[in-house]
Parts: structure tokens; sequence; C-alpha cells
């Protein structure tokens, strides 16, 4: 067979609108830089000779995975370039690569699962991504048989944890049979109904394929089922805002865990018995200076970082949003008046104004929260003030008034749910900053009070032996950095999902 004489363009074109040729090469990328850094630690200290065993097996491990990563991508380009089309043979190979969850590598197993269907729904995105959290938070949970004792409600949890599997892989296999344009059997009522089941895991991605399989069965096409579909589409075209989509709700769905799974001992209780010590199979990524275990303390501290960055956004989200849907309305007067005390407010530095609230309040998580939500509500106000008047000219904001219809109703019918689109994507993108403002203030000790595990403070207690013990720093450092990269990709994957102009 002669190969096809392809332009530049055109091969740019086929690449470019393959998402198996995107993810794979983003996946194998990643896993190659993974590799490389667990290499570099596997090496002793400067008083040590040889390799640290653990750690060798599991950069050999990535390191074969990403390889095999990489020999796919060079598959699937080929395959693009001759044939316009992935053949069965390269699709097969995600079957292999999906080996690599073993290893617990996330890019090569998600790359393996959009490779080996070729074609992909939203809610066979959502049931990959649902089962895979409900497993990382099993092998995660799992590891705590090896700490000196564990949680009264362990084995439940674990219980829970399998059985939710169980349905969650059912689900994800009776979804790869069916495409959207199948009409599904009756009984995946059933299969809905127990997804929705899952989420007491804190599962959202469950809730969601719920959701959307129950709209799907009632034939709800122009339905808010219909609506989730196209984001996840749109949002699955991007590697890094799904990752970053199933790192947060991974970590929410093992804070509510930790509940059951987790000791909350391990995390408070001082141990002057195991002070310093090194990461091991008892404690996974090591203890502190009062011997508790850091493992437990980061996965504690996930919802401390998680509900006050949260609900620090979602506060002005709704108080900056109504001022601004008010003011935006109305104009005039009302806009004048709203707007020029918000400025006032706008003038002062946000972390000035948390500073001082809890300085003069003290400090506390209640505070925090205050402290965080009241400076962020300007700029909410403007963004939303901006969208309505942007949105109060449109035709049918026209037509509703000349239809008689009342200020209240077309504010909360016609013209703030045209509006929110851009507060979404503003808000997942600023969630981060408000969870790099909690850990700041914590670490300065004006945040969430020194006994509670919460990331700032760990950062803090960790900091003082960076020279010695430097895991007790960099660790709630990673889990910083990894959380607030999460809610950025996610708000770039919404920004583009959420445009109206994309078809």
């Amino acid at each position: 067979m002669t190969k096809p004489i392809l332009t530049k363009q055109e091969i740019n074109f086929r690449l470019r609108t393959c998402t198996e040729y995107g993810q794979a090469s983003f996946a194998g990328i990643a896993s190659l830089v993974l590799a490389f850094v667990l290499l570099i630690n596997s090496f002793q200290g400067a008083g040590s000779s040889g390799v640290k065993p653990y750690i060798f097996t599991a950069f050999a491990s990535y390191l074969a995975f990403a390889l095999l990563q990489l020999g796919t991508m060079a598959l699937i380009r080929r395959d693009l370039l001759l044939h316009g089309e992935l053949r069965r043979t390269t699709r097969r190979l995600g079957y292999v690569l999906l080996i690599s969850l073993l290893t617990a590598n996330i890019f090569v197993v998600t790359a393996a699962f959009q490779l080996i269907k070729r074609k992909k729904s939203a809610a066979y995105t959502l049931s990959v991504y649902t089962l895979l959290t409900t497993v990382f938070v099993f092998a995660i949970s799992a590891l705590n048989v090896f700490k000196p004792y564990v949680s009264n409600l362990f084995v439940p949890g674990m219980l829970l944890l399998l059985v939710g599997g169980a349905v969650q892989l059912l689900a994800l296999l009776l979804i790869a049979r069916y495409s959207d344009d199948t009409l599904l059997p009756k009984w995946m009522w059933i299969a809905a109904i127990l997804l929705i089941a899952t989420t007491v895991t804190g599962n959202l991605f469950a809730l969601a394929l719920g959701i959307l399989l129950i709209a799907r069965l009632r034939n709800r096409n122009d339905s808010s089922g219909a609506k989730l579909n196209q984001v996840i589409d749109r949002l699955s075209r991007s590697s890094t805002s799904m990752l970053g989509l199933w790192f947060i709700g991974f970590l929410i769905t093992i804070s509510l865990c930790s509940y059951l799974t987790f000791d909350y001992g391990m995390a408070i209780d001082n141990n002057y018995g195991t002070i310093l010590q090194p990461p091991s199979l008892t404690y996974p990524l090591g203890t502190d200076n009062f011997g508790r275990c850091l493992f437990s303390r980061i996965v504690f501290g996930a919802r401390i970082s998680l509900f006050v960055g949260i609900l620090s956004t979602l506060i002005p989200v709704i108080i900056g949003g109504s001022l601004g849907a008010i003011s935006g309305y109305y104009g005039r007067h009302t806009d004048n008046l709203i707007m020029r005390v918000l400025d006032i407010l706008y003038a002062i530095p946000g972390i000035l104004l948390a500073i001082a609230i809890i300085a003069a309040f003290g400090a506390n998580t209640v505070n925090l929260i205050l402290a965080l939500s009241i400076g962020a509500i300007p700029t909410y106000a403007r963004t939303m003030r901006a969208n309505v008047l942007l949105v109060s000219s449109l035709e049918y904001v026209q037509a509703a008034r000349a239809f008689g219809a009342g200020d209240l109703k077309i504010l909360l019918r016609h013209i703030v749910p045209n509006s929110l689109a851009p507060m979404i994507v503003k808000s997942t993108l600023t969630v981060g900053g408000a969870i790099i403002s909690t850990s700041s203030l914590s670490f300065l000790g004006l945040g969430v009070e020194p006994h509670i595990p919460e990331w700032g403070n760990i950062l803090k207690v960790g900091s003082t032996y960076l020279e010695t013990n430097a895991y007790t720093a960099i660790y709630p450092g990673l889990a910083i950095i990894a959380l607030v990269l999460s809610f950025n990709f996610l708000g770039d994957g919404l920004r583009d999902a959420l445009d109206p102009k994309l078809d």
C-alpha cells in the first residue's frame, strides 16, 4: 500500500483532531517525567550507597509503561497518516496499557481507556473516572492495614468501597456496550439508581453519571442531561482538564471516606517513639516531629483545604453575584451606590483585609472563611454586572419585557441563568487562590487552629526540618501545588467547554 501524500496542514489537522493521539503523547511525556523523578529519589542519601529498591522498582515500571505509551503514540500517528483512522489492532494495545493501573499510573490508564473504545460518549468518560476514583481511594485506604491499628469502621468502609467499585465496573461494561444513539434497555434504571447510591462514598462522578443515564433513559435530549453531555464531551478533549477534575473528585471522595477508613488519632496523637520516621509501609509519607503519621495528616488536611477553599469562593459568588445582577439590571442610582461601596472594599488588598479580620476576631476556621470571602465579593460583583449588562440588551430579554414579565422573573429566568457561565469559570480559577491563601494564613498562624491537620499547618511544622527531614515539608507542599493546578486546569477546560461559540 502506497503512503498517501499529505500536506503539512493536513498532517497537523489529523493529529490535532485525534483525541487519542493527544492523550497518548501527554501520558507518555508525563510518565517519563515521573520516571525521572523516581529515579532521582531512588538513590540513597549522601552518607549511604546503593538505591532504594521500592522506589527503583517504581521507576522501572513507570519507564516501561512510558516507553510503551510512546510506542503506541507512534502507531497512532502512523495509522492516522496512512489510513485516516486508528486500526483495531492499535486500539487493542489499550488493554495492555491498562496493566499500568497496578502501578497507579493515572496518565497511562486514562489514555488506555480512551484508546480502547472507538466511539466515546460522555457517559463512558464519566464511568471511567467514576471507577478510577473508587479504585484509587480503595488502594490508598488499604495502606492503613500496615499501621499499628486501624479505624473501628475500617472494614465496613472498605466493604462499602468494594461494593461501590463492583457496581461502577458493571456500569462501565454496560455503558461501553451501548453507544449514544442506541436506545438503553429499561432495566438500566436499576444501574442508574445504584450508581447514585454509591455517591455515599463521596464519588461525585457516580452522581453525575447516574443523572446522565436517567436523562438519557427519559429521552430528554434538550434537558440538563444533554447540557452535561456537551460539557463532558468538550472537557474530555483536554487531558489536563479531565485529570484536574479527576484529582479534585478523588480528594473529595477520600476526604469523605476517611471518616470510615482512616483513624483520626494517627493524625493528631503524639507518638514520641516514632518521631521523624522516614517513609515506610507503616508510615507511607513518614512522621513529623511529634510522631504523627504525615500520610494521615495530609488526607485529613484535604478536608479543611477543600472545605475552606470552596466555601470561601461560594459565599462571594452568591453575594457578589446577587449585588452585580441587581446593579447591572437596574443601573443608574442603584448601580452607582452598590459599585461605589464595592470599590471602597476593592481598594483594600485582600490578604491585608483577611489578616485584619482574623487579628480582630481571632484565628479559627469560621473567621478564616469570612475573611477570605469578604475580600473577594467585589471581583464577582464586577463580573456578574458586566454579564448582566450584556445579556440585558439581547432580544429575548426585550421580548420578555414586551410580554409584561416582571423584573424579578426576567432576572431569575432569563438573565441570571445566561450569565452564570463566566462566573463558574472564574470561581474554579479562583478556588486555587483561596486554597493558597488558606495555607498561607495557616502557615503564619492566622488561619486554621494549629492543632488541626491542615496543609498550611503541616507545611509550617515541616519547614523547620527542611535540611534534615525534607519530606515533612515537601509532601504537603506538593499536595497544595497539585490541588491548585487541578483547579486551574479545570477552569481552563470549563472556559472552553462553556463557550457558546464552540460547536
